[in-house]
């Protein structure tokens, strides 16, 4: 695959000056807000639409503001035209549909042209999170995103032309629906970004890796479902590996450990013992007891072992039991240790997701990716491998079509404080 490169995009010649984030600056001294510019038609296609949901954390963010109560500023994006997979009991989608006064239409084409027969919006929110579906052999669940971007892709090619579209989240369950979603967006030309908002939360020590960097190994811990949280473990580790030296160079191998496996694996040299006490260590909210040890708090610990292709390891342990948040350290070729902790706001207004959505702004006004959606096309490909080699009983799965090679110029900075909570 050819090498990717991606710069920090600048909106001078759309807003009179540049918005992209600087490294040097201080959160209080990145730009505050975007001057005042039209706000883009945008058709949302999601699940569904219930309280507390992804669909929930975007679209209610573009109708009733950042902190989803009238305060907070408003995206520069509106919300015309709504799809939703499933109606859940729960459902709010209707609701807001009278508060607000946009249509919800039967299918996806409908959403996307306003029922005119070509498209009539200026970008598309894909929300692929939450709904009743079923679970792969592996353990995935299977989220529609290949039949739903299908009917996306038709609207593109019958109308002639394309507007930009995130994803939230993983591209797919599985590698074959990601790599061809990926591929059919370059194909397209669609202007595409997907992922979550792991990499751009506030992290504790306010620190990134540095990008060029010579480092041997990542770990990180990770907690919750394998399927949903472990995705958001991986992107972690993820954001920061593409900015080693040479950039990202793919994967090579995937291989899961779980139970008593897991602690072997660390004697058998699989990871770093250290630098998993240095992630440990580092936990936030929840310290392991004095006189307590790891092995004895995590009953069913499980470990996602990765191999690049340039020889760099990275380990993702999911400790329930004993962890409840996301934390990650990485040793440089020199023997240097760095760790940081990745919070985010427990409880609504779930600030995270108004610095992602701010990121989708940038892209839906700009054409261009505020992030590399590589990073998202690897991560769901490692995910699907890890869940697949669990399955199969901790065997190594090889990633042979995993040659993802990108250049990342994304730069993180810490966001402004939390909004207050609403709950």
């Amino acid at each position: 695959m050819k090498s990717i490169s991606h710069g920090c995009i600048s909106l001078l010649l759309l807003f009179g000056f540049a918005v992209c984030s600087n490294p040097q600056l201080t959160a209080a001294e990145q730009p505050a807000t975007i001057p005042k510019v039209a706000a883009l038609k945008v058709a949302a296609i999601v699940t569904v639409y219930k309280h507390n949901s992804h669909a929930d954390m975007f679209l209610t963010r573009l109708l009733e503001g950042y902190n989803l109560d009238g305060t907070g500023g408003y995206p520069k994006l509106k919300l015309v035209s709504l799809y939703t997979d499933q109606v859940p009991k729960d459902d709010m989608g209707r609701e807001m549909s009278k508060k607000h006064g946009f249509p919800i239409y039967q299918t996806v084409t409908e959403a996307l042209t306003l029922g005119t027969g070509k498209l009539a919006v200026d970008g598309v929110l894909l929300i692929a999170e939450h709904g009743d579906y079923p679970k792969s052999e592996s353990g995935s669940t299977m989220y529609p995103k290949r039949r739903l971007f299908a009917e996306l892709f038709k609207v593109f090619e019958s109308s002639g032309r394309v507007v930009p579209v995130f994803s939230d989240k993983h591209l797919s369950d599985n590698w074959t629906d990601a790599d061809w979603i990926y591929n059919k967006t370059r194909k397209l030309k669609i202007p595409f970004m997907a992922g979550s908002s792991l990499p751009i939360m506030w992290r504790n020590p306010q620190i990134d890796l540095k990008r060029g960097s010579q480092i041997s190994e990542i770990t990180g811990v990770s907690y919750g479902a394998l399927d949903s949280y472990g995705y958001h473990g991986l992107e972690m580790i993820q954001s920061l590996a593409e900015r080693r030296a040479g950039g990202e160079t793919g994967i090579k191998w995937v291989r899961t450990y779980s139970g008593d496996d897991v602690w072997r694996a660390g004697s058998e040299g699989v990871y770093d013992t250290e630098l998993l006490n240095t992630v440990l260590a580092g936990l936030k909210f929840r310290k392991i007891p004095e006189g307590k040890t790891i092995k004895q708090l995590v009953r069913e610990p499980v470990l996602f072992s990765i191999q690049y292709r340039d020889g760099l390891k990275a380990n993702l342990f999911t400790l329930n039991g004993a962890v409840a948040e996301w934390n990650v350290a990485w040793k440089t070729a020199g023997g240097t240790v760095k760790q940081t902790h990745f919070a985010h706001q427990e409880g609504r207004p779930y600030a995270h997701f108004t610095h992602l959505l701010k990121g989708v702004e940038q892209m839906m006004h700009t054409g261009q990716p505020t992030w590399p959606v590589e990073r998202t096309l690897l991560t769901s490909g490692v995910l699907d491998a890890a869940l697949l080699s669990k399955h199969q009983g901790g065997k190594r799965i090889l990633t042979p079509l995993m040659d993802i090679k990108y250049q990342s110029n994304w730069n993180w900075a810490q966001p402004p404080p939390m909004a207050q909570s609403i709950d």
